[in-house]
């Protein structure tokens, strides 16, 4: 069973740049592929960005591309999201996910374990 612990969300204006850090107890960390999702009030979980078990393979969502990236570090079981000039649409709660294979995937109905969240608000 994998644990997912999310930080870094907050309250920031848009332009600023934050960094989410999701800490996974589990010990075989590098088998997993990780990413990050996120939910605004009435609306669908939707995928953010994914990464692969080694840190080489990445994707992210279109809304995000440019602006978003993804990184891990498997030394310390962390997966990272790196979040520049935020925009009002970018608020909600930001959600780690971890998949127990090893390449990546953008549908949340292909990760087993979530952590359990954290708020992200750009304010105009």
């Amino acid at each position: 069973q994998v644990q997912l612990v999310e930080s870094g969300g907050g309250l920031v204006q848009a332009g600023d740049s934050l960094r989410l850090s999701c800490a996974a107890s589990e010990r075989t960390f590098s088998n997993y592929a990780m990413g990050w999702f996120r939910q605004a009030p009435g609306k669908e979980r939707e995928f953010v960005a994914t990464i692969n078990w080694i840190g080489r393979i990445t994707n992210v969502a279109t809304s995000v591309k440019g602006r978003f990236s993804i990184s891990r570090d498997n030394a310390k079981n962390t997966v990272d999201l790196q979040m520049n000039s935020l925009k009002p649409e970018d608020t909600a709660v930001y959600y780690c996910a971890a998949r127990q294979v090893s390449f990546i995937a953008s549908s949340p109905n292909e990760y087993s374990y979530w952590g359990q969240g954290t708020q992200v608000t750009v304010s105009s």
